[in-house]
């Protein structure tokens, strides 16, 4: 007998394919302080939010899932009985000139925007990491550098939202989960930032300054890619 198929992470989070990371980290705590054993809910339902926690929780595993959902969802066996049946095929030329236009499209509406998004996040850092060296415990200073990451964050949230607003064409696939690991950079140094806020630990300024970097350099060449692209 097969196992029956694990339940669906945005179902049992209650959320939909849209939500942002906060949102999922949100849930995800409501529902475990609801459902835990201690406070008389179901071990069982602890079991399915911490799977789904763990997948919707982790950028990489969630690219992963929603890509399968997507491939399940558009495959002929899952096409209900009265759906449609696919079009004569399309002449090379204007399928050639259909995937220009989609890849025109998504450079405009979805690459544009989180460009500018990221820039806002990576750019100043430098200037606001010299300003909190003056004296890292002065509250003034501290309160300025946690409202530039608080800003930061939700700028992310923006760029993570229209990075999934529209697929990436196959002609940029490569080029879109490059710019999907400059996010996951940036994401990633910007908690190691909070981090430090919290408690001073040198190791998290650090890391936090050095993914940032590295994600500059990322942001930069993919801009020269961009160029190369003959759209």
């Amino acid at each position: 007998m097969s196992p029956s198929p694990s339940p669906d992470p945005y179902r049992v989070l209650g959320l939909s394919r849209q939500a942002s990371a906060a949102e999922i980290k949100a849930a995800y705590r409501a529902l475990v302080k609801q459902h835990h054993p201690d406070a008389g809910g179901d071990a069982h339902t602890i079991v399915e939010l911490n799977a789904a926690w763990a997948v919707l929780g982790d950028r990489a595993r969630r690219l992963r899932h929603d890509q399968a959902s997507a491939t399940v969802a558009s495959s002929p066996t899952t096409r209900s009985a009265g759906a449609p049946a696919p079009g004569p095929r399309v002449p090379r030329s204007d399928a050639a000139a259909r995937s220009d236009g989609e890849l025109r499209l998504w450079l405009q509406q979805v690459y544009g925007p989180i460009d500018r998004l990221l820039g806002q996040v990576i750019n100043p850092l430098a200037a606001e990491l010299r300003a909190l060296s003056a004296d890292p415990y002065d509250d003034g200073l501290m309160e300025a550098f946690c409202a530039f990451l608080e800003q930061s964050r939700a700028r992310l949230d923006k760029v993570e939202a229209l990075y999934r607003s529209l697929p990436c064409p196959g002609a940029a696939r490569g080029f879109g989960l490059s710019l999907y690991h400059c996010l996951s950079q940036v994401q990633d140094g910007v908690a190691e930032l909070e981090r430090y806020t919290m408690g001073y630990v040198d190791s998290y300024l650090h890391d936090g300054r050095e993914m940032l970097r590295e994600a500059k350099g990322r942001r930069s060449r993919l801009q020269q890619e961009r160029r190369r692209l003959e759209i």
